[in-house]
């Protein structure tokens, strides 16, 4: 019997009909592994994952297969996006024990849920003779399995332990990072180590942080290097935007096709704060084709943003998404055809499998002559309409919290900066101002949906789908990355109910997740027991939960001017100090909050009638330094502590920039303004 038809995760409905009687993560999978006295298979993927749709078709839709699993095992299956506690734990293990990790991640547990042996994708016939083993050795040599397995989950809790040596993050030991960043940069390629090659999204974003503290051009040339090699590489969608999960090579040209909206919108953020920073075109453009990819292909009206597009279509990786020179052709005709397999790196060889090659921009057309752009664009769109009459790839819809809220704090981000580069005389103006109303629209209707939904009894709850909230319980990530969001809300909208969830959230996460010694775990002290409580301070592909509060800590202590949360936030940041010593690229997230504090963070209060228009605001948000918080609007405005008694002077718009609870005098001109926050 397959109990997996009523889940509410897209992953755990693709295996509804399999032949395996798979059970939901529950209390009565263990109690049947107990009274049947058989192991337990602990199967964890997620709905865009390919290699988890092989494993799938190869062995859980095998009747022969699914027999061995059914007489001799229970077999859990979890969507690690749902239960990323679950994932942690058994992640660690299986790291532990192979010396890698990744998905489908398949794990053979006692009926208590301590892991002995762990593995990844498995071909059927290892898969076959896997089963039939663990079912002879625990038969046969139960103490031995037993044993293993403690040694397992010793090995995982000293892993996952808090505690530990502390030190303060300051300036000295992130110029630290930022030069071993340097050290292990790909200078040919761009990015960091070889293939597979990952966006390394969070690392670019404490380098353009430590470039506006310091004034470094190795920081700023490794961000420009990496950002455009990326989005003139395949791993970039060349006609609708936005970025695959990683190249399989070292050069970004073969993604693995799935789109995940956690990628997207950390990079949305990159892109946006390059743009800000150095005006540069090629980051504009990409800023703005993510956030319409987003608005296009993630949103889900009345809900929030879908968690990932799949990397396969109809069972095909890639289908979706690569060409033939012929098939150019076809779509252009002859002279634009072969004009865009020039520009697009098409050959008859190709880049992909089968003869075809995955699009990437091989020619310098950002900066080219108007008639050459145009020309590009009108490829783009005649291709994107060809495209879309192939099969799609499949959506996993369900919403994400975390995730949405790092897609919420990268919009607000983008709008900003779009207000401040907005131009009529641009070519693409009206583009522009479409997306970023569209995207505004996405943003808040996300927003509204975080703040009724998912928060449940106060409680902050981590995927919706349809509407409807799930059972899983938000863990440390969820609560930092929503309420950095809300805080971003509060300071685009000069609404004091943002705040004011912000500050709830991140009270449920001072009381229920801090752990000893300035640290945090990832679940909350009421949450389901797992063989051991899950605290890992890295970033990996989404900032940790540590890294997520900290962020959010610090945003919310300088809004609100509460000692108590910057307070904490040093002492967590104190906790992965002496990880970004050794790792600065697991830690990029923890620095870019580190390059934060060490420069304030700034507060900035704009008082005046008319945001929209104030010239002061523009300046603010142009050259704001890093982790700066600005607020604009009327000194009386509810509920938005950082303009309270703070009047207009001589009765014109007043700019009021503070820098940790210490304030520069109140200026009515840009160029005073400009000066104080450039004097640091």
């Amino acid at each position: 019997m397959n109990r997996l038809a009523e889940a509410t995760s897209p992953y755990l409905l693709q295996h509804a009909d399999n032949p395996v009687d798979w059970w939901p993560w529950s209390e009565e999978a263990f109690a049947e592994a107990r009274r049947r006295d058989v192991p337990v298979i602990i199967s964890v993927g997620y709905a865009a994952c390919h290699w988890c749709h092989v494993m799938a078709h190869e062995s859980f839709e095998d009747e022969s297969v699914a027999a061995l699993m059914n007489a001799d095992f229970v077999s859990i299956k979890v969507d690690r996006e749902e239960r990323p506690d679950v994932d942690a734990v058994y992640m660690t293990a299986t790291q532990a024990m192979t010396g890698q990790g990744g998905w489908p991640m398949t794990v053979f547990a006692t009926p208590d849920g301590t892991p002995f042996f762990c593995g990844t994708y498995f071909p059927k016939p290892n898969f076959v003779r896997l089963l039939q083993s663990v079912t002879t050795a625990w038969r046969d040599q139960r103490d031995d399995v037993v044993r293993q397995g403690g040694a397992v989950v010793e090995a995982i809790g000293g892993a996952q332990a808090v505690g530990g040596p502390t030190a303060p993050l300051e300036a000295d030991l992130l110029d630290a990072a930022a030069a071993q960043l340097a050290e292990e940069y790909d200078e040919t390629h761009g990015g960091f180590g070889g293939a597979p090659k990952f966006p390394p999204h969070m690392n670019l974003l404490f380098l353009l942080r430590h470039y506006q503290r310091t004034g470094s051009a190795r920081s700023l040339e490794i961000v420009r290097h990496t950002c455009e090699a990326m989005a003139r590489g395949g791993i970039y969608d060349q006609l609708a935007g936005g970025f695959a999960r990683y190249s399989v090579d070292a050069h970004w040209t073969v993604p693995h096709f799935e789109k995940m909206l956690y990628d997207n919108a950390l990079l949305l953020r990159v892109y946006t704060q390059l743009w800000r920073l150095t005006g540069d075109r090629l980051a504009r453009r990409v800023a703005r084709d993510i956030a319409r990819f987003l608005a296009d292909e993630l949103h889900r009206p009345g809900e929030g943003f879908a968690s990932a597009l799949d990397a396969d279509t109809q069972g095909v990786e890639g289908l979706t998404y690569v060409w033939t020179p012929e098939q150019l052709v076809e779509a252009l005709g002859e002279e634009d055809g072969r004009w865009a397999a020039d520009l697009f790196g098409v050959t008859a060889d190709g880049t992909f499998e089968h003869g075809t090659s995955v699009l990437k921009l091989a020619r310098d057309v950002d900066d080219a002559d108007p008639e050459v752009r145009a020309r590009w664009q009108g490829v783009v769109g005649r291709l994107l309409a060809a495209r879309d009459t192939r099969p799609q790839p499949a959506r996993d819809d369900k919403v994400v919290a975390s995730w949405n809220g790092l897609a919420i704090t990268a919009i607000a981000e983008f709008q900003q900066v779009a207000r401040l580069y907005a131009n009529p005389d641009d070519e693409d103006a009206n583009l522009m101002e479409g997306v970023v109303i569209v995207i505004d629209g996405a943003m808040r209707d996300t927003a509204e949906h975080l703040a009724t939904a998912h928060i449940v009894d106060g409680r902050l709850r981590r995927v919706s789908r349809g509407g409807v909230v799930g059972a899983p319980a938000g863990v440390l990530e969820d609560y930092g990355c929503v309420a950095e969001a809300f805080c971003a809300m509060h300071q685009l909208t000069g609404e004091g109910r943002w705040l004011e969830l912000a500050g709830q959230l991140l009270d449920v996460a001072l009381e229920r997740f801090a752990a000893p010694g300035g640290g945090f775990y990832d679940t909350a002290d009421d949450a389901e027991r797992l063989v051991t409580r899950p605290a890992d301070p890295t970033d990996n592909a989404t900032p940790s939960g540590r890294s997520a509060i900290v962020a959010a800590l610090v945003t919310y202590g300088a809004l609100t001017g509460a000692p108590r949360y910057r307070e904490a936030a040093e002492a967590a940041l104190a906790t992965v100090a002496p990880i970004v010593a050794r790792h600065a690229r697991f830690t990029g997230y923890a620095a870019a909050v580190g390059e934060a504090l060490v420069s304030g963070p700034y507060e900035i209060a704009v008082v005046t009638d008319q945001p929209a228009d104030e010239p002061l605001l523009s300046a603010a948000h142009r050259h704001a330094p890093p982790g700066a918080v600005i607020v604009a609007g009327h000194s009386d405005q509810p509920g938005v502590p950082l303009l309270a008694d703070r009047p207009l002077v001589d009765g014109r718009s007043t700019a009021y920039a503070c820098r940790g609870f210490v304030c520069e005098r109140p200026v009515n001109e840009v160029d005073d303004l400009v000066a104080q926050l450039d004097r640091r």
